[in-house]
Parts: structure tokens; sequence; C-alpha cells
């Protein structure tokens, strides 16, 4: 029963965390000059638009276990049709994280002023809101490490000098590989330093805490 009230509360969460993170995205590279998302139905807030099966499915399994992973349909990007591809690499990548975190800051705003207006309803969301929260700030982190083919990856190769960016590139085909042995070894091997928990889920925390009353937030350590 306890796993049936996890998978409840997580889908949604899931949902309304790849949707923000992917529509986003694809709505910077069409502002940016490339319109190549747009013209697939990816500047959209319905979910079925960036759902992938596998990927959500991986993720739901992976955030019961503790450090909720996975993906959704990659959003098409054109960088040669921007006129600053550059710049675009950086914006277009943090995107998704930056539609993340303010998603969590609306979610913080709207349960203080819950709180100070008393809105009774809301309170029996509670617990919905928090977890869209909280997986939404997971999804911000996460994708800010700088390992392909997140998205902080692209925002390192647009920074880079043209090089130095190739270079980088190089190692993409070792980045999932690196991502598994970060997230599997602390479980597997005692003693084995957690780095994406410093990394990943104590600065999601950290967020919750400034956009949310502390003593709320609270339930997710």
């Amino acid at each position: 029963m306890e796993i049936i009230n996890k998978i409840i509360l997580l889908a949604p969460a899931i949902l309304v965390a790849m949707t923000v993170h992917e529509m986003a995205h694809a709505f910077a590279s069409f502002k940016m000059g490339d319109d190549t998302a747009k013209l697939m139905g990816r500047v959209s807030l319905n979910p079925l638009r960036h759902l992938d099966p596998m990927g959500t499915l991986f993720f739901l399994v992976s955030a019961w276990a503790g450090m909720g992973i996975g993906w959704a349909k990659p959003v098409p990007v054109n960088y040669r049709r921007m006129k600053n591809a550059r710049l675009g690499i950086i914006l277009v990548s943090a995107a998704g994280p930056a539609a993340n975190m303010l998603t969590v800051l609306a979610l913080g705003i709207m349960t203080y002023a819950a709180v100070i207006w008393q809105w009774t309803f809301f309170f029996y969301i509670l617990d919905f809101v928090f977890t869209i929260a909280y997986v939404n700030a997971i999804f911000a982190f996460f994708n800010l490490l700088p390992l392909p083919p997140l998205d902080g990856s692209g925002m390192v190769t647009g920074l880079l000098p043209a090089g130095a960016a190739r270079v980088y590139q190089k190692f993409s085909r070792y980045g999932f590989l690196v991502l598994m042995v970060l997230i599997f070894l602390p479980l597997a091997t005692q003693g084995f330093p957690d780095i994406l928990k410093e990394l990943v889920r104590e600065p999601a925390l950290n967020l919750i805490n400034i956009c949310f009353p502390i003593s709320l937030s609270a339930m997710f350590r």
C-alpha cells in the first residue's frame, strides 16, 4: 500500500517536472531562432508531447529508491539556425532547469498564500504540492550536473572556447556511465561518497527550504 501511495504522489509530480522542463527547452530554442521543436509540437504543456514511457518508468522506480533519474523525449534543436549558436546552446540548456526552479518558486508562493489567507481546500493537496516541488528541484539540480547528456554539459560546452568544447564533447560517450557509477556505487559500496546527495539532493532541499516554510519542507528529509 505504501508503494502505491508513493506512485500516486510521484507520477503527477514527474509529469509536471518533465513537461515544464522540456517545454522550456523547446520555447528557448524557438526564441533563439530555431523553430524545429515548435513545428513538432514541443512548445506545449501537454505531457504526452514529451513523454518517453521507458524514461518515465525508470524515473518512477529510481525516485522510489531515493534518487529520481529518468528521461523524456529529447527536444530537437538545430543550433545552426540560430543567430548566435554559442549563446543558444547556453540558454536552451539552462532553460529546463530554470523552468523547474521557477515552478518550485511558484508553488512556494501559492503555499504561503494558502497559509496567510487560509485556503482550506489547498491543505487537502499539500502532499501533491510538496512532492511536485521536490521533484522539480531534483530535476533542476540533477540536470545542472556538467555530465553529458545533461543540461549542465550543454552550458559548459557553450561557455568553453571552441577547441576546449570539442575536447569536452569527446567524453560525452562516457557521461551516462559516470552517472550510473555515481548513482549506484554509493548504494552498493559502504563508505563510498554519495556525490549526488551533495550536488543534487541537498541543494534541492535547500531550494525547498527557501521557497517553503522550513517546518513543512522537513518532510523530505
